[in-house]
């Protein structure tokens, strides 16, 4: 889709449709106000009909209004004045997408970014504009032999603001495509079923993104050459696969030479059974979802490269497969990982840790400025925050401060539970320098407390998004979060909005 910038009255612009606002209860917004003195009326006589009342993501569609350029008027409700804030209008903005793509307008103007949104600015109204527009036009049918096409679907989206206002929306627009973009290759990546997205096909996408940019630089490591520098945690969970582990690391130079890199490292588990511990049938289809971490790194460092982040990042992503076979991990094998640390595997289930532990290791050799890791890794996550927020933990405030208000910003939210040591006990083991278990209580807390006796060197950050990588039932599909909140956090560590 391509997005433009316009600075037009909303009734003198021709295009297949204006979407505009409208609030509880049968409030106009202003650009609507300014529509319907235009068309003598129009809109505040359907409003008075009863044809609308402004309920947040309700929409009307009108054809031809008299006395405006446009062939149809999108109506979109945005809720009460009082309460239009971030999530009021993502909510609004989605809604528009969804029926201006079914309307056959091939091209629109929308004013919902002129809109007056509580806690945000023209720049983070466009920019979700942007981004929600992709996403909520992206379907999953690559594989399908028969495509579900749109009538005619929305090609064009230019964004109305004020003439003072469009370079910074300009600055929105290459930064919402870009953001846009990368969140689409994580949520295609997570779509792809274990068959196709193998550790390998990480590793060949990672090689595309490095021969598209200059600035990108792509490394893939062996098993061999793990097994030399003694990742034994990491290489235990491939042992059970025919598929080989890989350990990609991507380095994008976009900062000054010297300048410590932020290091982001996903999970990229791309199909997990549990193991011998293996998992109940039900559902279990969607572990292929378990490398949304490692796609997740993939799309950020994508989106950094199209918007030319002054910023040096390093994504690092262990990917390997997790399957029972003659040679997998049993319950109660002790592994020596790449810190010297011992670990008893009493779940083969809990594979995640085991290859970020040997990953966030490596990480050492970046000096990085901070370290995120991100990971689908705890069914705990899941019961405790549902699909609205991912788990935060963090070994510094600042860092874990930084992200929620990242996360905040991007309408991409995650919260932040506790790491104390009051925790770590329950990973005593008998036999292991620890267990990678600690118990049904804290699931989620305890394995980045595994997590955390091996980022003892530098700031680190946590993100368990087992909740918020995909959505199930009718809606399945891989989310592409928190591809909006780390690039969001980039953003504001380089100082740009």
């Amino acid at each position: 889709m391509n997005f433009t910038v316009k600075s037009e009255h909303p009734a003198s612009v021709k295009t297949g449709c204006v979407i505009l606002g409208v609030f509880e209860r049968r409030k106009l917004s202003e650009p609507a106000s300014r529509f319907d003195k235009t068309t003598r009326g129009l809109l505040g006589k359907l409003l008075a009909d009863g044809e609308m009342d402004g309920k947040c993501g309700d929409t009307l569609l009108v054809h031809y209004p008299r006395g405006a350029k446009c062939e149809r008027v999108l109506l979109v409700g945005c809720g009460k004045p009082g309460e239009f804030d971030n999530s009021a209008y993502r909510k609004a903005v989605a809604a528009a997408a969804r029926a201006v793509n079914t309307s056959g307008a091939t091209d629109a103007v929308t004013c919902l970014a002129e809109l007056d949104v509580k806690g945000s600015d023209t720049y983070y109204n466009i920019r979700a504009q942007v981004e929600l527009a992709r996403g909520t036009l992206y379907r999953p049918d690559e594989l399908k032999s028969k495509k579900d096409k749109a009538r005619r679907p929305l090609r064009r989206l230019a964004i109305n603001v004020d003439k003072a206002a469009q370079e910074q929306a300009r600055r929105a627009v290459t930064d919402g495509v870009a953001i846009a973009a990368g969140v689409e290759l994580a949520r295609s990546l997570g779509d792809l079923p274990g068959n196709l997205c193998t550790p390998s096909h990480l590793a060949n996408t990672a090689r595309e993104l490095g021969k598209a940019s200059k600035q990108l630089k792509v490394s893939v490591m062996e098993a061999a050459a793990m097994k030399k520098l003694g990742m034994g945690a990491l290489l235990s969970v491939a042992r059970g696969s025919d598929e080989p582990a890989k350990l990609i690391s991507l380095e994008y130079s976009g900062g000054n030479r010297g300048d410590k890199p932020v290091v982001l490292v996903g999970k990229g588990v791309t199909f997990d059974s549990g193991g011998i511990s293996i998992k109940p049938a039900a559902a279990m289809d969607e572990m292929k979802y378990d490398m949304c971490g490692a796609a997740s790194v993939l799309g950020t460092l994508q989106a950094c490269v199209d918007m030319e982040l002054p910023l040096n990042v390093v994504g690092v992503i262990p990917a390997t497969e997790n399957l029972p076979g003659g040679r997998a991990s049993k319950p109660g094998d002790i592994v020596t990982s790449l810190s010297g640390q011992t670990v008893e595997v009493l779940n083969t289930d809990a594979e995640g840790r085991l290859i970020l532990c040997d990953a966030l290791t490596w990480c050492e050799k970046f000096n990085p400025a901070v370290v995120i890791d991100i990971a689908t890794l705890t069914g705990a996550c899941v019961i405790a925050l549902g699909a609205h927020a991912a788990g935060l933990l963090s070994n510094d405030d600042k860092l874990a401060g930084d992200l929620l208000a990242a996360g905040k910003a991007a309408g991409d939210r995650a919260w932040h539970l506790p790491l104390w040591d009051d925790y770590q006990p329950q990973l005593d083991s008998n036999f292991a320098d620890m267990a990678n278990i600690g118990g049904r209580e804290a699931g989620t807390i305890t394995a980045a407390c595994f997590l955390s006796r091996f980022t003892k060197k530098y700031h680190w950050a946590h993100l368990d998004i087992a909740g918020v990588a995909w959505k199930g039932g009718k809606e399945k599909g891989a989310t592409g979060r928190p591809v909006s909140l780390l690039c969001q956090y980039l953003l504001d560590r380089c100082g740009q909005r």
